[in-house]
């Protein structure tokens, strides 16, 4: 699943959460001092199609990003967690955000204005590749969710394929997963109804695949999930 849902561990963190640090010390040799501010969850940070002024930095909890569509639809592209950049590409093409941002798990965010953020990469040369490589990380991940909802072929494939990308991205590849989202989230993820995530949710605990407790899921079987997923 790569990086489906965020980016890469590296050296047990997070490219993002290195460039984020990394961002934070050089705004105060500029003499600028940004302090987080807390956001309760379902607080949104900004809309899809809101004029992008700035980035925000997660220091803790977790954001939801998703998009909907002209009828309603909507799809949860990824849930960015501590020390991932949001607003990115929006903010850096002068273009409006391309998803809407509500935070899923009470947070501490860094809000960093157009200006100040485009002052930062001019006095830090080596920075704009580091942004290079989250936006290709970030093209690649929205390629892994086309390929996960085009390409799946059955509902039950794209769960399971979910599961096992959480375990990737937000569980260092360990089969005891925390996912603090709701069954009608997980359906937006996936592309499928809340109705469909509760029938499959009790298909595969029947069938020995998962336990559930709570936002505690266990995975009980990684091989014969990652047959159901077509990997």
């Amino acid at each position: 699943m790569g990086s489906r849902y965020g980016l890469k561990v590296v050296q047990s963190r997070r490219k993002g959460e290195v460039f984020c640090d990394s961002l934070a010390g050089s705004l105060k040799v500029l003499d600028i001092v940004i302090p987080p501010v807390p956001y309760p969850k379902g607080a949104v940070l900004f809309m899809e199609g809101q004029a992008g002024c700035g980035i925000f930095a997660v220091c803790s909890g977790k954001v939801k990003l998703s998009t909907s569509s002209l009828d309603g639809k909507t799809i949860i592209l990824k849930v960015a967690e501590a020390g991932e950049l949001i607003g990115l590409p929006a903010t850096l093409s002068g273009k409006p955000y391309e998803v809407t941002a509500e935070v899923s798990e009470q947070a501490r965010v860094n809000f960093i204005p157009r200006t100040t953020f485009l002052r930062f990469l001019h006095a830090n040369p080596e920075a704009v590749i580091q942004v290079a490589q989250l936006l290709t990380e970030g093209h690649y991940a929205g390629h892994e969710v086309i390929q996960s909802l085009g390409l799946s072929r059955s509902a039950s494939e794209k769960l399971a394929r979910f599961f096992l990308g959480w375990s990737a991205d937000h569980a260092q590849g360990q089969d005891r997963l925390q996912i603090a989202l709701t069954q009608e989230e997980i359906g937006e993820m996936i592309g499928v109804t809340r109705e469909t995530v509760t029938r499959l949710l009790a298909i595969f605990r029947k069938k020995n695949l998962l336990t559930v407790k709570g936002v505690t899921f266990n995975i009980c079987n990684r091989a014969a999930l990652q047959s159901l997923a077509g990997m």
